[in-house]
């Protein structure tokens, strides 16, 4: 799995649309090859990401969880600490 695709479910505050789309876009980046697409290819590309962000829209807001929201900052804190020592 590409690893600039992050978590996106049970976090307060939730997913915004923005952040859906571009885990969709390193989706699509990953599975084709390429961060810019010719302009042959451009339509399919685009088309794909949109197609990719809907339906992973609609998988985060069908997911139901009785675990408590996760909190962004303490989840990026955890992920900054882990690549200071993994690089340091």
């Amino acid at each position: 799995m590409c690893r600039n695709i992050k978590t996106l479910f049970n976090f307060d505050p939730p997913a915004t649309d923005d952040e859906v789309r571009d885990a969709a876009l390193q989706f699509v980046r990953k599975l084709s090859g390429t961060t810019r697409p010719s302009k042959q290819n451009q339509h399919a590309f685009d088309h794909a990401v949109e197609a990719i962000a809907a339906s992973a829209r609609e998988l985060l807001d069908s997911l139901e969880t009785t675990q408590h929201p996760r909190n962004r900052d303490e989840v990026a804190a955890k992920a900054k600490a882990r690549s200071a020592l993994r690089f340091a």
